[in-house]
């Protein structure tokens, strides 16, 4: 899918960081995307995100430095604060997590401090090297799905991902805040499902759904369980873009009309 994406001509293919989940791949982007951009050539490869809370600084920037220098001015490093897994696996990961959480402002300084080696000189920090040095340090991004992070990512100067797919709040409105305060790029994540025909893509979206959302097991949909077919229609429909492709085009046409009317 990346070397499609590649070749297509699009901008961006990140990988998302989960952990003891089964259903997911990637509890390290930063060893995917190795293998990614050696497969690639043009397209920007990150992470989506990156769990802060779970890391130190300093070792972020030593894994990202490396892709930097592999490939130069092709890396983003989202930061996200969710925990990302289950709660004995965050446990497990980081001890204290809840703490560390509180301290992800903190963290983002300091790892852009490490990108760009401006510690200041009276910073313990400041003789810590992460090596190797890029020509071109990789891209900070602030991702989120509430107001808080919006804040967050203007707090930072950084730019802001939205993940619209993943929320029920207004979304708009939160980047229409985000811009009036911070003039940096802004991306908003969408699910999308699209197949020759409405109906194909249907299936494949319950589908997604149900593995997602839906617990391990649980073999229980049926057929004939009419009421619970109707939920997983009504949550696909308000999570998920899907159809022909001429009707995904329209309905990106319209989110993409409904968060510029916010300016």
């Amino acid at each position: 899918m990346n070397r499609l994406a590649d070749k297509l001509g699009f901008s961006r293919y990140w990988v998302a960081e989960h952990h003891d989940m089964k259903r997911f791949a990637c509890p390290a982007p930063d060893i995917l995307l190795g293998l990614i951009g050696n497969r690639t050539e043009h397209i920007k490869i990150g992470a989506g995100a990156v769990l802060l809370p779970h890391y130190q600084s300093f070792n972020i920037s030593e894994r990202y430095n490396i892709l930097a220098t592999l490939y130069p001015q092709r890396i983003d490093v989202g930061i996200g604060r969710a925990p990302g897994g289950s709660a004995e696996a965050i446990i497990a990961l980081s001890g204290d997590y809840l703490t560390k959480v509180k301290n992800i402002g903190t963290d983002i300084d300091e790892l852009h401090h490490f990108f760009h080696q401006t510690f200041p000189k009276d910073h313990m920090y400041a003789k810590v090297s992460p090596t190797p040095i890029p020509d071109s340090s990789p891209n900070l991004w602030i991702l989120g799905t509430s107001e808080k992070s919006a804040i967050l990512a203007v707090e930072k100067g950084l730019p802001y991902v939205f993940g619209h797919f993943m929320t029920d709040k207004d979304g708009p409105t939160i980047v229409h805040q985000y811009q009036k305060r911070c003039h940096e790029k802004v991306i908003v994540a969408v699910s999308v499902i699209c197949a020759k025909t409405f109906s194909e893509a249907k299936e494949l979206a319950k589908s997604s759904y149900r593995a997602n959302k839906e617990p391990a097991g649980d073999k229980k949909t049926r057929k004939d369980d009419v009421a619970k077919e109707e939920r997983v229609l009504e949550k696909i429909k308000s999570e998920y873009i899907f159809g022909d492709p001429s009707q995904v085009h329209r309905r990106l046409q319209a989110l993409q009309l409904a968060y510029k009317q916010m300016k």
